[in-house]
């Protein structure tokens, strides 16, 4: 969008709140640049300058505005809705992947040359991979100085950068202010008590409508690893450098979050991986605008717009979970996960109690008898062969993943049908255009309201509401009484 010059202008002069994200306003007169929403008095649009990342912005030469604060606006959304390498090198460097492997790792994860990937981002955002990683590091020290009382030492290492004196230099190219003066900008209130404890603010573009994302995530819970306690969602987090505790708790401008991590190397990955199960970065506008267009589905966008793809922090979890929520109901899935964590999960330590182990890793579950398994020998079958090749690496779900390949991959295990795959590439891959015409609850609302019954018809009749077909499904399901669609009390 950066290079459609009128309309960004009209979207700095109006200040709106939709298009942070989407590009970044740098001016040349001040040497600064902002999010489009920017308080303060719009320049005039010959000094204006248009690009499409922060460390676009920070490549030229530019420092990030101290009112509008451009590096914690939501992430474009473009990388959640593309399978291109662009986009899943973004996801990936969100994951932390260039601080923990390297340009080399992200290349290696992606399966292209180091020099492609640097010549496609560079090409597309204005920055390679080291710079983009580097925008991160910065927004991530920001976070931990004016959210911790952590020495300055500690917080450079903790968001990734090799040297204090580095993590000085950037702080202060970026936000034109040394550490220690970021700091004293803070009110006093927001210092964490507790080590390990950060409380922040997770952006996102209005509307959102919060029933279906959290009845969701509340009401598929398993136990010991999620819950649903004093109006927050919580869940485990097994993380690279050790494991974390999220509690998410959903306000009308922002979702509070509170996180308490074993190692603080892990923060700004845990929020990567919190926005991308909420799909915080996505454009309600731009999704509820397509669906409107069909006059079945407009009654039930204006009713409850801004209804997000609830989603995954681990996607070879998610899929796990798939497979034990095969034709049996919610609570039984549950159940069946619920065996799982007790038997195989990690047992961590949570100071609220409620919550007591990670979810199993692929590894551990592997290694497990399957006559312990308390399924049908067909559903074992899918179960076992699904968590051997997630084990030993020949299957791959991840947010680098190519959602056909994936799909194709998917599709050749043994138990795994359209509802299985296409619920996976929805909910943990990430495909803003998965569609289930075989589930239960979206052949009930098709009937309901007057869609064609069959699922090939179905999906047919479905082909107008491309490429947002996933967030179709969130609104088919809210037309029943299922506790998913609604934000428990």
């Amino acid at each position: 969008m950066h290079a459609d010059r009128a309309r960004c202008v009209r979207a700095v002069q109006s200040k709106d709140a939709r298009f942070d994200g989407w590009f970044f306003t740098a001016v040349t007169t001040t040497r600064i640049y902002c999010r489009p929403s920017c308080p303060v008095v719009p320049p005039k649009p010959e000094n204006m300058t248009f690009y499409p990342s922060a460390a676009a912005c920070q490549q030229a030469g530019f420092r990030a505005c101290k009112r509008c604060r451009p590096d914690t606006s939501p992430g474009s959304p473009e990388w959640n809705q593309r399978a291109d390498l662009v986009a899943r090198a973004m996801r990936l460097i969100a994951d932390g992947v260039v601080d923990r492997d390297g340009v080399p790792g992200l290349a290696s994860r992606l399966g292209y040359s180091t020099r492609q990937v640097e010549r496609q981002l560079l090409a597309e955002l204005g920055a390679g991979p080291l710079a983009l990683a580097r925008a991160q590091r910065a927004q991530t020290a920001r976070l931990l100085i004016e959210t911790t009382a952590l020495p300055m030492a500690e917080i450079a290492f903790a968001a990734g950068f090799s040297s204090i004196r580095t993590f000085n230099d950037t702080v202060r190219e970026v936000f034109a202010l040394a550490p220690t003066d970021l700091r004293t900008r803070r009110p006093k209130s927001t210092a964490a008590l507790t080590p390990g404890v950060l409380t922040l603010r997770l952006p996102f573009r209005a509307p959102l409508n919060h029933d279906n994302l959290f009845g969701h995530l509340a009401a598929t819970a398993v136990p010991g690893v999620e819950e649903w306690r004093n109006g927050a969602y919580r869940r485990t987090l097994r993380l690279p450098y050790g494991h974390g505790i999220v509690a998410l708790t959903p306000q009308p401008d922002h979702i509070a979050c509170r996180l308490t991590l074993s190692d603080l190397r892990d923060l700004p990955v845990a929020i990567s991986r919190c926005r991308r199960m909420l799909d915080l970065d996505a454009d309600p506008v731009a999704v509820d605008d397509q669906l409107r267009t069909d006059p079945v589905l407009a009654p039930l966008v204006d009713k409850a717009p801004g209804r997000r793809v609830p989603r995954t922090v681990d996607e070879a979890e998610f899929a796990v979970r798939a497979v034990l929520g095969q034709q049996v109901s919610t609570a039984a899935a549950r159940t069946h996960a619920a065996r799982l964590v007790t038997a195989h999960g990690e047992p961590v330590d949570d100071p609220e109690g409620g919550l007591t182990h990670l979810f199993p890793s692929p590894e551990a579950l592997a290694v497990l008898a399957p006559e312990t398994l308390a399924m049908p020998r067909t559903r074992r079958t899918t179960f076992t062969t699904l968590v051997s090749q997630l084990a030993d690496d020949t299957l791959r779900l991840g947010v680098e993943s190519d959602w056909a390949e994936a799909r194709a991959r998917l599709l050749a295990l043994p138990g795994f049908g359209p509802w299985t795959v296409d619920v996976i590439a929805m909910r943990a891959l990430g495909d803003p255009d998965a569609f289930l015409p075989t589930d239960l609850g979206i052949r009930r609302a098709a009937q309901e309201l007057g869609l064609p019954a069959t699922p090939a018809a179905l999906t047919d009749r479905a082909a107008t509401w491309r490429p947002w077909r996933a967030y179709a499904v969130q609104y088919l399901w809210a037309t029943d009484s299922h506790p998913i669609n609604f934000l428990p009390v």
